[in-house]
């Protein structure tokens, strides 16, 4: 099966099926699932849809690239994860510690699929799942190889995390995707009520940057190659092991994996002292 690129990139637009249009593309590796991966619906507010475009182009750049380059013909690209493990030792979290599900994101502070799930998504989970101690919200980085900015800007959430400020840095980000350049970011740290000196200075250090890049590396060894990719599973200390979710789906199917992995996590209990378990004398 083969498309004419700038042909498909002008139909996925039309019918805002990114991540559908994308997987019809017949190749293997990052490119044609780093379009923000999965989308559910069109976006409404007209700066995302703009942003969308954007992704859409530099997408079809990559791609065309590695046409030119032989890759492309007759490769079958591997299957999407179902289920992956990752590590989250020492990494940014949100939420109870005791949360029984824990959600570990990647995400690209560039990605307008990111910011729609930002928007439009992650409050409900957090008021329904979050802050009623059910799940613990674990924050990696996946920064997307055609966002020059990403990686700087990850850089910024873990240097206000050293301020206690990370998830508000990193709101201030999603919501600014043309804000991220290296002359940006002390604005960013003002608004978000940093020492700015020592913000900068911990950005010229470039001292989470291996962090940083560790991420992506672990998000490539199992396969999740698009932002955001999500995993969802039962809460662990070093790593979770659970479900995986491609891109800024609706709600409902982050119900249904939270709820599942809830269930799970109840079976998997002790029972408690001086109730017996089914079955036992």
């Amino acid at each position: 099966m083969h498309f004419h690129i700038h042909v498909l990139a002008k139909t996925c637009w039309r019918h805002m099926l990114v991540a559908a249009c994308i997987s019809l593309i017949p190749l293997a590796g990052t490119a044609a699932d780093a379009t923000g991966a999965a989308v559910g619906s069109a976006a409404s507010d007209g700066n995302v849809n703009e942003a969308i475009l954007q992704e859409l182009k530099a997408i079809r750049e990559v791609l065309e690239k590695i046409q030119k380059q032989g890759l492309a013909g007759g490769k079958q690209r591997a299957a999407k994860p179902t289920t992956a493990s990752i590590s989250i030792k020492d990494k940014p979290a949100m939420g109870s510690a005791s949360a029984p599900v824990t959600v570990v994101e990647f995400a690209d502070y560039q990605c307008p699929f990111c910011l729609r799930f930002t928007r439009s998504t992650f409050p409900s989970l957090k008021r329904d799942y979050i802050d009623t101690g059910k799940v613990r919200w674990v924050a990696l980085n996946l920064p997307l190889a055609f966002h020059k900015d990403a990686r700087k800007a990850a850089q910024a959430a873990h240097c206000a995390g050293e301020q206690d400020k990370f998830w508000e840095m990193r709101e201030v980000l999603f919501r600014n995707p043309k804000k991220l350049g290296q002359e940006d970011l002390p604005e960013h740290a003002v608004t978000v009520e940093l020492d700015v000196e020592a913000f900068k200075a911990c950005i010229a250090s470039d001292r989470h940057l291996a962090a940083i890049d560790q991420d992506a590396k672990d998000a490539g060894a199992v396969r999740l190659t698009g932002t955001p990719s999500f995993v969802v599973g039962k809460t662990a200390s070093d790593k979770i092991t659970g479900q995986v979710i491609i891109g800024a789906q609706p709600v409902n199917v982050f119900n249904a994996a939270i709820k599942k992995a809830l269930g799970e996590a109840a079976s998997a209990e002790p029972p408690a002292a001086g109730k017996k378990t089914p079955g036992t004398g």
